[in-house]
């Protein structure tokens, strides 16, 4: 088996990912890894933008506060204002890099950039590039990675498990000594000898039957970093964009909250408002309200999905706002100037995640975690629009900024053993696979969605469980592939979830049960670790 030595294993190509590692090139040798192609990214699926204190009415205390009140009381105050504060200066590098962000709109910064305004928020602070932000940012990342020395980039290339010292039954403090990895392209296992390893994984979407997520959003980094004895917490607060696009041929298109920003509201088939009698800000209440709102529409009325109404604003300002959710509706027959949009909740983002601080540390010694994967109590029980990226590109700075002010743990006495296959042979039933993916996915829509019951996460569990059982055993019958890997994963972040959920008696943020309608007076985290076995 082949094993490379490296200071630093980056496992993700996103913004977090991204700017960590190219932050970390120039004290020491990078390898940054990533399932796809290096653009395949949650980052390069934001549309909406980047939310930044610039305006001249806006303020740190302003932006704190929304967060806060979007979050539900599960933020952690210190880490909020210490991200949102840090927000000007890491989104200067990214300016200077080159990425192109609007200049032209209604309210423009002090530095001529077009700010809009998203859910929850109570001034324009969100900086965009149109309405393919994540796209504009992932592709000047790109360029400026594959320019860089000393980081080297491996495509196609999935994270297996982590080799933690606990594994390799060696005394004293549990750490991360390197991974196993699986290529794609060739089938070939390796490993990764590094005394860091920084995960930026993004979410775990594809968890959920519905969802606007790529298909890479399998929640790798959590399953891994839970499997090798690293703290998770508050994985029940799953996040359900309001707003995706509902059209059977539509897999997975956002429509941006900045359209309910610039004016789109809420309305039922038939075209009637409906926002105001959940929330008195109505269409620009936070997600979690307006998510639970349509589907509670949607259950009262039968109907199959609700609206976005934004035709007042006229054709030629939409197309120029909006023009790639403008030509992706055209694609499909409707005319944001003219016709109603249709819309449903699907799943999104993961607020909980593995433990971490600002810099990225776990509470396992050598790993590290940044952006959707990281749980660092900035978002609390529920994201407040916009702060996803911002989270990205701070806590990707700090965190190299952390590593490289310190010395790069040594591990080249460490002897990483070679990959076990025992009895495994190819897969002849591939169609398991695909079933089990199926049933859990539907599982977790069916009865662990937006409005959740004790009975129906207890079947989950059950349920959840027996798949998790077949699914080990298929994994060690059979050699890896990348939809193995991916099933195992989703299947553990499943019974996490499940877990968390039953664990909180209460509804807060985007956890809400019909069993405990109210929210405790004293907001707690759930944390889970799972004590490392030798699985692999």
């Amino acid at each position: 088996m082949r094993t490379l030595d490296c200071d630093y294993l980056v496992v993700g190509s996103g913004l977090a990912g991204s700017m960590a590692a190219m932050k970390l090139a120039g004290h020491g040798r990078v390898l940054l890894v990533t399932k796809g192609a290096f653009e395949e990214s949650n980052t390069n699926y934001a549309q909406g933008g980047i939310s930044c204190v610039m305006g001249e009415d806006d303020s740190f205390d302003l932006h704190l506060a929304d967060t806060l009140d979007a979050g539900a009381g599960l933020c952690d105050e210190a880490v909020a204002r210490r991200i949102i504060e840090a927000g000007p200066k890491w989104l200067r590098e990214l300016i200077e890099m080159g990425v192109p962000f609007s200049t032209t709109g209604e309210t423009t910064s002090k530095d001529g950039f077009d700010l809009t305004r998203e859910g929850g928020h109570t001034r324009r602070r969100i900086l965009h590039a149109g309405d393919i932000t994540g796209r504009e940012i992932e592709r000047t990342l790109a360029a400026k990675v594959r320019a860089t020395t000393k980081l080297h980039v491996c495509e196609n290339t999935l994270l297996i498990d982590l080799v933690t010292t606990r594994f390799l039954c060696q005394g004293g403090e549990n750490r991360v000594v390197g991974a196993y990895l699986l290529s794609t392209e060739t089938g070939e296992i390796w490993a990764v000898r590094t005394g860091a390893i920084i995960l930026a994984t993004g979410g775990c979407g594809k968890v959920y039957q519905y969802t606007c997520n790529p298909d890479i959003a399998t929640g790798d980094g959590v399953a891994v970093a839970w499997r090798a004895g690293a703290e998770v917490r508050n994985m029940e607060m799953v996040q359900f964009h309001p707003t995706c696009l509902y059209h059977p041929k539509a897999k997975r298109f956002l429509i941006s909250e900045a359209v309910r920003g610039e004016g789109a509201v809420l309305v039922t088939r038939d075209g009637q408002p409906f926002m105001e009698k959940y929330d008195s800000r109505g269409s620009l209440a936070p997600r979690d309200i307006v998510a639970r709102a349509i589907d509670s529409e949607m259950k009262k009325r039968g109907d199959a999905y609700c609206c976005l109404d934004i035709r007042e604003k006229g054709e030629a300002y939409l197309k120029q706002r909006f023009p790639g959710i403008y030509a992706k509706c055209l694609e499909f027959g409707i005319d944001m100037a003219k016709d109603l949009i249709p819309i449903v909740p699907a799943a999104h983002y993961c607020c909980g995640g593995i433990t971490a601080t600002v810099e990225g540390q776990t509470t396992l010694p050598g790993l590290y975690a940044i952006g959707e994967c990281a749980c660092t109590g900035l978002h609390g029980a529920n994201r407040l629009a916009s702060n996803s990226l911002l989270e990205a590109l701070v806590c990707g700075c700090e965190c190299a900024a952390s590593l490289c002010a310190q010395p790069v743990p040594s591990v080249a006495h460490i002897t990483i053993p070679d990959w076990i296959y025992g009895h495994a042979v190819p897969t002849d039933e591939a169609v398991l696979v695909a079933h089990n993916w199926s049933e859990i996915r539907t599982c977790m829509w069916d009865y662990v969605g937006i409005v959740r019951t004790n009975k129906r996460l207890q079947r989950a569990l059950r349920r959840v469980r027996n798949l998790r059982e077949e699914i080990n055993e298929y994994y060690f019958d059979y050699l890896v592939t990348a939809d193995t890997l991916e099933l195992r994963n989703i299947a553990d972040l499943a019974e996490i979830i499940i877990s968390s959920a039953m664990a909180r008696h209460e509804s807060r943020g985007l956890h809400y049960t019909l069993d405990y309608p109210e929210r405790l007076r004293i907001a707690k985290d759930n944390r889970v670790v799972r004590a490392p076995e030798k699985e692999w």
